[in-house]
Protein backbone atom coordinates (compact mmCIF):
# COMPACT_ATOMS: atom_id res chain seq x y z
CA UNK A 1 0.00 0.00 0.00
CA UNK A 2 1.43 3.50 -0.81
CA UNK A 3 2.68 5.58 1.51
CA UNK A 4 -0.49 8.08 2.05
CA UNK A 5 -0.62 11.72 0.60
CA UNK A 6 -3.01 14.10 2.47
CA UNK A 7 -4.51 17.59 2.18
CA UNK A 8 -5.96 20.58 3.71
CA UNK A 9 -8.30 21.04 0.58
CA UNK A 10 -9.76 18.84 -2.39
CA UNK A 11 -8.39 21.51 -5.30
CA UNK A 12 -4.89 20.41 -3.94
CA UNK A 13 -5.72 17.37 -5.87
CA UNK A 14 -4.91 17.76 -9.15
CA UNK A 15 -6.34 15.21 -11.85
CA UNK A 16 -3.66 12.32 -12.28
CA UNK A 17 -1.05 12.42 -15.32
CA UNK A 18 -0.94 8.94 -15.77
CA UNK A 19 -2.95 5.79 -14.23
CA UNK A 20 -0.46 4.54 -12.05
CA UNK A 21 -0.42 7.57 -9.67
CA UNK A 22 -2.84 7.12 -6.41
CA UNK A 23 -5.30 9.70 -5.02
CA UNK A 24 -4.84 12.07 -1.87
CA UNK A 25 -6.89 12.23 1.16
CA UNK A 26 -8.45 15.27 1.92
CA UNK A 27 -8.24 16.32 5.32
CA UNK A 28 -11.67 17.36 7.06
CA UNK A 29 -11.05 20.97 8.39
CA UNK A 30 -12.29 21.72 12.23
CA UNK A 31 -15.50 23.31 11.09
CA UNK A 32 -16.97 20.36 9.69
CA UNK A 33 -15.69 17.68 12.69
CA UNK A 34 -14.99 17.25 16.30
CA UNK A 35 -11.81 16.24 17.66
CA UNK A 36 -12.65 12.58 18.29
CA UNK A 37 -14.02 12.21 14.65
CA UNK A 38 -10.62 14.24 13.71
CA UNK A 39 -8.04 11.52 15.50
CA UNK A 40 -10.05 8.49 14.22
CA UNK A 41 -9.57 9.59 10.83
CA UNK A 42 -6.06 10.10 10.38
CA UNK A 43 -5.33 7.15 12.58
CA UNK A 44 -7.50 4.96 9.92
CA UNK A 45 -5.22 6.60 7.69
CA UNK A 46 -2.40 5.38 9.72
CA UNK A 47 -3.56 2.23 10.11
CA UNK A 48 -4.05 1.50 6.05
CA UNK A 49 -0.78 2.89 5.46
CA UNK A 50 2.03 3.11 7.83
CA UNK A 51 3.20 6.74 7.15
CA UNK A 52 1.46 9.97 6.61
CA UNK A 53 2.78 12.96 4.99
CA UNK A 54 0.34 15.76 5.20
CA UNK A 55 0.91 18.57 2.98
CA UNK A 56 -0.22 22.08 3.29
CA UNK A 57 -0.03 25.88 2.20
CA UNK A 58 1.43 28.17 4.68
CA UNK A 59 -1.10 30.20 4.22
CA UNK A 60 -3.77 27.25 5.73
CA UNK A 61 -5.78 28.91 8.60
CA UNK A 62 -4.27 29.01 12.08
CA UNK A 63 -6.94 26.29 13.19
CA UNK A 64 -6.56 24.11 10.89
CA UNK A 65 -2.91 23.89 11.23
CA UNK A 66 -3.65 23.74 15.02
CA UNK A 67 -5.82 20.57 14.57
CA UNK A 68 -3.01 19.06 12.42
CA UNK A 69 -0.92 19.05 15.32
CA UNK A 70 -2.35 18.15 17.84
CA UNK A 71 -4.14 15.02 16.01
CA UNK A 72 -0.61 14.49 15.60
CA UNK A 73 0.28 15.06 19.25
CA UNK A 74 -3.06 13.09 20.71
CA UNK A 75 -1.41 9.62 18.25
CA UNK A 76 2.02 9.90 19.92
CA UNK A 77 2.96 9.25 16.42
CA UNK A 78 6.22 9.39 14.85
CA UNK A 79 4.42 8.51 11.21
CA UNK A 80 2.95 11.76 10.80
CA UNK A 81 4.70 14.46 8.61
CA UNK A 82 3.12 17.77 8.68
CA UNK A 83 4.41 19.91 5.62
CA UNK A 84 4.19 23.50 5.02
CA UNK A 85 4.41 25.12 1.40
CA UNK A 86 4.94 27.96 0.76
CA UNK A 87 4.47 27.47 -3.13
CA UNK A 88 1.74 29.42 -4.87
CA UNK A 89 -1.72 27.41 -3.99
CA UNK A 90 -1.52 25.93 -8.29
CA UNK A 91 2.04 25.39 -7.28
CA UNK A 92 1.43 23.48 -4.06
CA UNK A 93 -1.37 21.31 -6.03
CA UNK A 94 1.63 20.50 -8.18
CA UNK A 95 4.31 19.55 -5.71
CA UNK A 96 1.23 17.61 -4.34
CA UNK A 97 0.52 15.56 -7.49
CA UNK A 98 4.60 14.60 -7.81
CA UNK A 99 4.72 13.01 -4.08
CA UNK A 100 1.74 10.93 -5.14
CA UNK A 101 3.67 9.69 -8.18
CA UNK A 102 6.50 8.92 -6.25
CA UNK A 103 4.49 7.41 -3.34
CA UNK A 104 4.00 4.20 -5.18
CA UNK A 105 7.88 3.81 -5.84
CA UNK A 106 10.07 1.55 -3.42
CA UNK A 107 11.20 5.18 -1.69
CA UNK A 108 11.28 4.97 2.41
CA UNK A 109 8.54 7.09 4.36
CA UNK A 110 11.60 9.81 5.31
CA UNK A 111 12.91 10.16 2.02
CA UNK A 112 9.76 10.70 0.50
CA UNK A 113 8.73 13.26 3.27
CA UNK A 114 12.14 15.24 2.50
CA UNK A 115 12.18 15.02 -0.85
CA UNK A 116 8.97 17.98 -0.83
CA UNK A 117 11.80 20.45 -0.58
CA UNK A 118 13.95 19.76 -3.05
CA UNK A 119 10.91 19.23 -5.67
CA UNK A 120 9.51 22.58 -4.61
CA UNK A 121 13.06 24.32 -5.67
CA UNK A 122 12.36 23.09 -9.04
CA UNK A 123 8.30 23.97 -9.59
CA UNK A 124 8.08 27.34 -11.49
CA UNK A 125 5.14 28.49 -10.32
CA UNK A 126 3.69 31.90 -11.23
CA UNK A 127 0.40 33.93 -12.04
CA UNK A 128 -0.53 36.39 -14.84
CA UNK A 129 -2.40 39.02 -13.11
CA UNK A 130 -4.81 42.05 -13.81
CA UNK A 131 -2.54 44.31 -11.20
CA UNK A 132 0.17 44.00 -9.17
CA UNK A 133 -1.00 47.04 -7.07
CA UNK A 134 -1.93 44.83 -3.55
CA UNK A 135 0.83 42.16 -4.07
CA UNK A 136 3.17 42.39 -1.03
CA UNK A 137 3.64 38.41 -0.77
CA UNK A 138 6.46 38.58 -2.99
CA UNK A 139 9.95 40.85 -2.88
CA UNK A 140 9.50 41.90 -6.25
CA UNK A 141 9.33 45.71 -7.45
CA UNK A 142 7.06 46.85 -9.35
CA UNK A 143 7.04 49.08 -12.36
CA UNK A 144 8.81 52.19 -11.89
CA UNK A 145 7.28 55.79 -12.76
CA UNK A 146 8.28 57.18 -16.17
CA UNK A 147 11.05 60.30 -15.78
CA UNK A 148 8.08 63.67 -15.26
CA UNK A 149 6.24 61.80 -12.64
CA UNK A 150 4.03 60.01 -14.97
CA UNK A 151 2.23 56.86 -13.34
CA UNK A 152 3.91 52.96 -14.63
CA UNK A 153 2.53 51.86 -17.44
CA UNK A 154 -0.60 49.84 -16.77
CA UNK A 155 -1.58 46.46 -18.19
CA UNK A 156 -1.16 43.15 -16.74
CA UNK A 157 1.57 41.79 -15.11
CA UNK A 158 3.32 38.13 -15.14
CA UNK A 159 4.92 37.39 -11.72
CA UNK A 160 7.00 34.37 -11.14
CA UNK A 161 6.77 33.03 -7.24
CA UNK A 162 9.18 30.76 -7.56
CA UNK A 163 12.15 29.32 -8.18
CA UNK A 164 13.01 33.14 -7.69
CA UNK A 165 10.69 35.95 -7.64
CA UNK A 166 10.07 38.19 -10.51
CA UNK A 167 7.83 40.79 -12.16
CA UNK A 168 7.31 42.04 -15.26
CA UNK A 169 5.20 43.90 -17.54
CA UNK A 170 3.07 40.92 -20.01
CA UNK A 171 2.93 43.41 -22.73
CA UNK A 172 6.73 44.30 -22.67
CA UNK A 173 10.12 43.12 -23.52
CA UNK A 174 10.60 41.13 -20.67
CA UNK A 175 10.75 37.47 -20.03
CA UNK A 176 10.05 35.45 -16.82
CA UNK A 177 13.33 33.42 -16.05
CA UNK A 178 11.93 29.61 -16.85
CA UNK A 179 12.89 25.95 -16.04
CA UNK A 180 16.35 25.15 -18.00
CA UNK A 181 14.90 21.29 -18.18
CA UNK A 182 11.94 19.53 -19.64
CA UNK A 183 8.55 20.46 -17.96
CA UNK A 184 4.74 20.16 -18.46
CA UNK A 185 2.72 23.38 -17.92
CA UNK A 186 -0.40 23.12 -15.44
CA UNK A 187 -2.59 26.30 -15.34
CA UNK A 188 -5.37 27.16 -14.20
CA UNK A 189 -7.95 29.70 -16.25
CA UNK A 190 -9.61 32.81 -14.18
CA UNK A 191 -11.32 35.70 -15.45
CA UNK A 192 -8.87 37.04 -17.27
CA UNK A 193 -7.60 35.59 -20.88
CA UNK A 194 -5.19 32.43 -20.77
CA UNK A 195 -3.85 33.33 -24.26
CA UNK A 196 -0.51 34.81 -23.28
CA UNK A 197 0.09 31.59 -20.72
CA UNK A 198 -0.56 29.17 -23.02
CA UNK A 199 0.63 31.04 -26.38
CA UNK A 200 3.68 33.36 -25.20
CA UNK A 201 4.85 31.65 -22.02
CA UNK A 202 5.03 28.19 -23.08
CA UNK A 203 6.72 29.26 -25.94
CA UNK A 204 9.30 30.95 -24.03
CA UNK A 205 9.68 27.83 -21.78
CA UNK A 206 9.59 25.39 -24.53
CA UNK A 207 6.97 22.95 -22.67
CA UNK A 208 6.06 19.72 -23.48
CA UNK A 209 2.64 19.68 -22.95
CA UNK A 210 -0.30 22.46 -21.21
CA UNK A 211 -3.62 21.32 -18.97
CA UNK A 212 -5.82 23.32 -17.87
CA UNK A 213 -7.56 22.85 -13.96
CA UNK A 214 -10.12 24.64 -11.56
CA UNK A 215 -8.71 27.54 -10.26
CA UNK A 216 -7.89 26.78 -6.56
CA UNK A 217 -10.31 28.58 -4.20
CA UNK A 218 -7.19 30.46 -2.24
CA UNK A 219 -5.12 31.73 -5.29
CA UNK A 220 -7.71 35.45 -5.35
CA UNK A 221 -6.21 36.03 -1.80
CA UNK A 222 -2.37 34.63 -2.68
CA UNK A 223 -1.84 37.04 -5.44
CA UNK A 224 -4.15 39.49 -4.00
CA UNK A 225 -6.66 40.03 -6.63
CA UNK A 226 -9.24 37.98 -8.22
CA UNK A 227 -8.29 39.05 -11.82
CA UNK A 228 -5.34 35.92 -12.14
CA UNK A 229 -4.17 33.21 -14.99
CA UNK A 230 -2.17 30.87 -12.31
CA UNK A 231 0.39 28.68 -13.47
CA UNK A 232 2.92 26.12 -12.61
CA UNK A 233 5.93 24.33 -15.09
CA UNK A 234 6.87 21.05 -13.57
CA UNK A 235 8.63 18.02 -14.60
CA UNK A 236 5.57 15.30 -15.37
CA UNK A 237 7.84 12.24 -15.49
CA UNK A 238 7.71 10.10 -12.63
CA UNK A 239 11.24 8.13 -13.83
CA UNK A 240 13.32 11.71 -13.71
CA UNK A 241 11.68 12.46 -9.95
CA UNK A 242 12.78 9.29 -8.86
CA UNK A 243 16.69 10.37 -10.59
CA UNK A 244 16.51 13.10 -8.83
CA UNK A 245 15.61 11.75 -5.12
CA UNK A 246 17.46 9.03 -5.59
CA UNK A 247 20.73 10.68 -6.76
CA UNK A 248 20.40 12.92 -3.17
CA UNK A 249 22.93 11.23 -0.17
CA UNK A 250 20.82 9.74 2.28
CA UNK A 251 21.16 10.15 6.24
CA UNK A 252 19.81 8.45 8.77
CA UNK A 253 18.01 10.69 11.16
CA UNK A 254 19.37 10.24 14.32
CA UNK A 255 16.64 10.84 16.22
CA UNK A 256 13.76 8.72 15.00
CA UNK A 257 15.86 6.46 12.69
CA UNK A 258 14.37 6.82 9.47
CA UNK A 259 16.34 7.21 6.31
CA UNK A 260 16.19 11.03 4.79
CA UNK A 261 17.73 13.52 2.20
CA UNK A 262 18.68 16.80 2.55
CA UNK A 263 19.19 18.72 6.29
CA UNK A 264 16.59 17.46 8.39
CA UNK A 265 13.67 14.54 8.81
CA UNK A 266 10.42 15.66 7.53
CA UNK A 267 8.98 13.26 10.41
CA UNK A 268 10.56 14.55 13.62
CA UNK A 269 12.25 17.78 12.59
CA UNK A 270 15.41 16.70 13.85
CA UNK A 271 18.26 18.24 11.86
CA UNK A 272 21.39 15.90 10.65
CA UNK A 273 23.63 14.87 13.24
CA UNK A 274 26.59 15.39 11.26
CA UNK A 275 26.94 18.82 9.30
CA UNK A 276 30.48 18.48 8.48
CA UNK A 277 29.65 15.90 5.57
CA UNK A 278 26.37 17.86 4.09
CA UNK A 279 28.69 20.76 1.65
CA UNK A 280 29.97 17.36 0.12
CA UNK A 281 26.21 15.48 0.16
CA UNK A 282 25.12 18.27 -1.27
CA UNK A 283 27.42 18.75 -4.01
CA UNK A 284 27.45 15.31 -5.11
CA UNK A 285 23.58 15.62 -5.18
CA UNK A 286 23.20 18.56 -7.18
CA UNK A 287 25.53 17.23 -10.19
CA UNK A 288 23.17 13.94 -10.15
CA UNK A 289 20.24 15.86 -10.41
CA UNK A 290 21.86 18.00 -13.26
CA UNK A 291 22.59 14.64 -14.81
CA UNK A 292 19.38 13.27 -14.56
CA UNK A 293 18.02 16.37 -15.92
CA UNK A 294 19.85 16.67 -18.84
CA UNK A 295 17.87 15.47 -22.10
CA UNK A 296 18.09 11.82 -23.08
CA UNK A 297 18.18 10.79 -19.47
CA UNK A 298 16.72 7.49 -19.12
CA UNK A 299 13.76 6.25 -17.06
CA UNK A 300 14.21 4.81 -13.59
CA UNK A 301 14.26 1.16 -13.54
Amino acid sequence: MPIAIAVTSADLVLPPTDQHTPGAHVLTPPGQQDFAAALAEVGALLQRHGYLIALYPATTPRAHVQRLHAVRAMLESDRIALLPSALPPLGTAVLVRQLRQLSVCDFSPGVLGAAARLLAHYIYAGALLGSAARLDRLPVALPQPVPGGARPPAGQCAVLAGPTPQLVQADGEGALAGPQFSTALTYAPGSLGSEWVTGRLARQWHVQAVHPVPMPASSATWWATPKIVEFAAAIPDVSLLYQMVSSVRQEACHWCGLTLIGDRCAFCSAPVAQPERRPRAIAAGAGARRRALAPGAGRAG
